[in-house]
């Protein structure tokens, strides 16, 4: 089963870092207890969330590395490989897997605007590069270019490539994935978490998840109890706090200003081109 390679309750993590920029350890190790505290089965690291095209290759993996360390056992460690490069996507595969990550996040590669035919030649040299189940991630609002059906169902006849992170937000597409082949989706859009899963998603890949794991789980098993009600009670009441995380600002800026304002993490700092929050939350 697909849930048992990556979870459920899959949260994008922050990269908690100090006011000059350097990665913050001691709040990597408390964003980690806390996110096992409170329900989160899966882990993202290193991805767009944890602010990926500004962290190093060593900072990667001594993340992996490290959350790995802290999770084992207790929660699915997926690291954010993606590049606009293959032969780097390729490498920060290996990296991944060698820092006992248990599965990988690719995106559609991203700026070089490749063919379908390009796409499928990439996430298939990053699958075919290590032992790991793979998690597409299609997200066009960042990446300029959408996975077509066709591609994402010619890339499920790989192996290893077991889901999808669908930040796309067509759900009569999404649905039709599903019903044609064999990934596994992953609501990658907050707002729409409760549609997704009410459609056959297999579970999240939360930003919001950061500070509600908790929320997210109770999300899951109600729609997955076939109660629809209860589903319908915690997507309203996460209203709010999605609004303020995924619109106010930046979901990463605003996520690590929630986690600082609640003592979860020491500092709110974000490495440039984002800026952090300059005001509390209430």
């Amino acid at each position: 089963m697909t849930d048992l390679l990556f979870g459920t309750n899959l949260v994008a993590m922050v990269t908690p870092m100090e006011p000059g920029g350097a990665v913050c350890w001691p709040g990597v190790t408390a964003l980690v207890d806390h996110l096992l505290a409170t329900g989160c089965d899966g882990i993202v690291v290193a991805g767009t969330t944890g602010e990926s095209p500004t962290l190093t290759d060593t900072e990667s993996s001594d993340l992996i590395r490290t959350v790995a360390g802290l999770a084992a056992g207790r929660a699915k460690v997926i690291a954010g490989v993606g590049t606009y490069d293959t032969v780097t996507s390729v490498r920060r595969a290996r990296e991944a897997e060698a820092a006992g990550a248990d599965g990988l996040l690719l995106v559609c590669p991203y700026y070089s605007r490749p063919t379908q035919a390009g796409v499928i030649a990439h996430c298939t040299a990053v699958a075919d590069a290590t032992e790991l189940p793979v998690m597409l991630y299609d997200v066009p609002a960042r990446t300029g270019l959408a996975m077509e059906p066709s591609t994402l169902l010619e890339l499920a006849r790989h192996p290893r490539i077991r889901a999808v992170k669908d930040a796309k937000g067509d759900l009569f597409e999404a649905m039709s994935v599903m019903a044609t082949g064999p990934l596994a989706y992953y609501c990658g859009i907050d707002e729409l978490n409760l549609p997704y899963l009410a459609c056959g998603a297999t579970g999240v890949v939360s930003v919001v998840g950061n500070i509600v794991a908790d929320r997210n789980a109770q999300l899951i098993q109600a729609v997955r109890d076939g109660d629809l009600k209860s589903a319908q009670v915690l997507q309203t009441e996460l209203i709010p706090l999605v609004e303020t995380i995924m619109r106010t600002s930046q979901g990463a800026i605003m996520a690590k200003a929630a986690l600082a304002e609640r003592g979860i993490i020491p500092h709110a700092s974000v490495r440039l081109p984002l800026l952090e929050a300059q005001f509390a939350l209430r």
